[in-house]
């Protein structure tokens, strides 16, 4: 077995945590989910998700990492209880799922940085999204960002992961503020700005049995949650960091930036008189309006490759973040060096992740299955086990290294005790219903 890392720097574990967070969760998805399912409406039950059910979810992730310092499967054994050891194997299937398909999106957007240079995507936005989005390109698309995922995981937490999120979540924010700068001066900034931010009430309460699985999975895989993400890097944190800091910390940031991503995509798609409710064109709308606006504005080119340049720095972060899962259950077990298990982690990623590259149906099939089923369930049976299994070492836990919050510990320890269980139970349930029963279900048959 290798010898088990850490991070050299409490700065650096809360910026990967963040890296992780901040990926095509907030840039890609959020937009795409709040133009679909209702606008502000599904904003509104999104923030309220990430503080209710989002925040104490992470500190119950970070306890069990922090306590155990194991991976996400190894730590219920660490704990004694070694029957709970398939809760953590969900979480790192979810994560391994969850990213054969984030590959494919993040060769798309290498594609689309290249369009922006040249303006390919300006005649024809939809037909460019046709040619990357699908078949024997996508697939080697799909190589090249795996590829460069593949590479920093295999340089280690210090070397790799620390590093490469120290430089990309300050570039990403910078970025993104100054992209929010220029789109105010858009003449579709202020209807983008209402749609965004001004919620229907009366849609709020006539959709919320649909709105809410979306919103509740957007919060879960915002937050990198479900995904064994969190535990796996709060295992390499020292007992002393607070880790209640910590995790707001990264809530407020990440909340910022998908924030920050509405506030720019929006007005664009406004301006150009996008049909932003409609799912038409699936997962790939956003990428067929967001270019299309880039190709009927001043500076289009220009801005086009600094916003998909932030959504690429974006999607590395969280995809380094997602293959350190998988690396880091086989780094505790195996006397293999990391290099050669993040090569071959790697390769099964691309195996799995070649239909959805060949076919974006395959790609709506997985990320359907992953935010309305796996992500809920693998937080409800790990908030089971943290509030009702191990709560009272769970709440030490959460107080070593901030004392001062006792109270704030004792009511998150009944928080997920009750709240959180039973909004994601409901969660859960509605997405069942909504993917599997319903006439419509939005689970269909990728064949």
């Amino acid at each position: 077995m290798s010898q088990r890392e850490t991070w050299a720097t409490r700065v650096g574990f809360i910026l990967a945590a963040v890296g992780s967070a901040v990926g095509l969760g907030n840039l890609w998805q959020f937009p795409f989910k709040t133009a679909t399912n209702g606008g502000a409406a599904f904003v509104a039950f999104y923030l309220i998700a990430v503080l209710l059910i989002g925040f104490p979810a992470m500190l119950a992730e970070f306890v069990l990492g922090r306590r155990t310092q194991r991976n996400a499967v190894d730590a219920f054994a660490r704990l004694g209880h070694r029957s709970w050891r398939i809760v953590g194997a969900l979480a790192v299937f979810t994560g391994f799922w969850i990213l054969s398909y984030y590959n494919v999106v993040g060769g798309w957007v290498m594609r689309y940085i290249l369009g922006s240079v040249t303006g390919a995507y300006f005649d024809n936005p939809a037909g460019y999204f046709g040619s990357v989005s699908a078949g024997p390109e996508a697939v080697i698309a799909q190589a090249a960002f795996l590829a460069i995922v593949v590479a920093i995981v295999a340089f280690g937490i210090e070397d790799g992961i620390e590093r490469a999120t120290k430089v990309m979540v300050p570039s990403i924010i910078v970025l993104m503020v100054a992209l929010a700068i220029w789109v105010a001066t858009l003449p579709g900034a202020a209807e983008g700005y209402a749609f965004f931010l001004s919620p229907d009430l009366d849609a709020m309460i006539a959709n919320a049995g649909t709105i809410i699985p979306f919103a509740v999975g957007q919060a879960f895989f915002t937050l990198s949650l479900g995904m064994a993400i969190m535990i796996t890097y709060s295992s390499y944190v020292g007992r002393d960091d607070n880790l209640i800091f910590d995790g707001g910390s990264v809530v407020i940031t990440n909340t910022i930036v998908g924030v920050l991503a509405g506030l720019v995509v929006f007005p664009i798609l406004l301006t150009i008189g996008a049909d932003i409710t409609s799912d038409t064109g699936g997962a790939g709308a956003l990428f067929v309006a967001t270019a299309a606006g880039f190709g009927s504005v001043p500076f289009g080119r220009l801005f086009g490759v600094v916003f998909f340049g932030v959504v690429l720095i974006a999607a590395l972060s969280s995809a380094i973040s997602l293959l350190e899962v998988t690396v880091s259950y086989a780094n505790d077990n195996l006397n293999i060096s990391r290099p050669a298990l993040s090569v071959g982690i790697g390769v099964g990623l691309f195996l799995l992740g070649v239909p959805s590259a060949l076919d974006t149906a395959w790609l709506a099939w997985f990320d359907t299955l992953a935010y309305q089923v796996f992500l809920p369930l693998s937080v409800l049976l790990l908030v089971i086990f943290v509030g009702w299994v191990i709560g009272k070492e769970a709440l030490e836990e959460l107080l070593s290294g901030a004392e001062d919050f006792r109270t704030f510990g004792v009511v998150w320890l009944w928080t997920i005790r009750f709240v959180v269980v039973l909004a994601v139970l409901l969660t859960l349930a509605l997405g069942i219903n909504e993917t599997f029963l319903v006439e419509d279900a939005a689970f269909f048959d990728p064949f």
